[in-house]
């Protein structure tokens, strides 16, 4: 189980106080922290730059839960004509929205293969990256 240290740590601060001054150990562990269902949830991992205004960067882990109701705006992983996409969804103008520059929206057509595989409820940056990749 992975112990948690509840500190702040300012990016703009030289140093700050060692977190084990007052630590604290909570009984959590990161499937609890991280994921709602469970059984219904996958981690993927982002590749490209067209979410980096919506703060996804390319070799982001995903967290893919296929148990919430797709809501307008979610960020959400597809399956758009045989190609796995990571976009923000518009349900009212059936759009796959992009933020990276020179990336543009994607408008759904007739004919268009198009099944949502998950939403996205949360993504983490990786620092350093797997030494072996998924």
């Amino acid at each position: 189980m992975l112990k948690f240290i509840p500190i702040v740590a300012h990016a703009g601060l030289v140093g700050f106080e060692s977190p084990a001054a007052e630590y604290t150990q909570l009984n959590l562990d990161l499937d609890q922290l991280l994921i709602d269902h469970p059984s219904a949830t996958y981690i993927g991992i982002a590749d490209g730059d067209s979410m980096q205004g919506f703060g996804i960067y390319s070799g982001d882990l995903l967290i893919v839960d296929r148990a919430q109701k797709i809501k307008d705006q979610d960020i959400v992983v597809a399956n758009l004509n045989g190609v796995f996409v990571c976009k923000k969804i518009d349900k009212v103008k059936r759009c796959l929205l992009s933020s990276g520059k020179g990336f543009t929206h994607y408008f759904l057509k007739e004919g268009d293969e198009f099944q949502i595989e998950g939403v996205v409820t949360r993504s983490i940056r990786l620092h350093r990256p797997f030494k072996k990749m998924l």
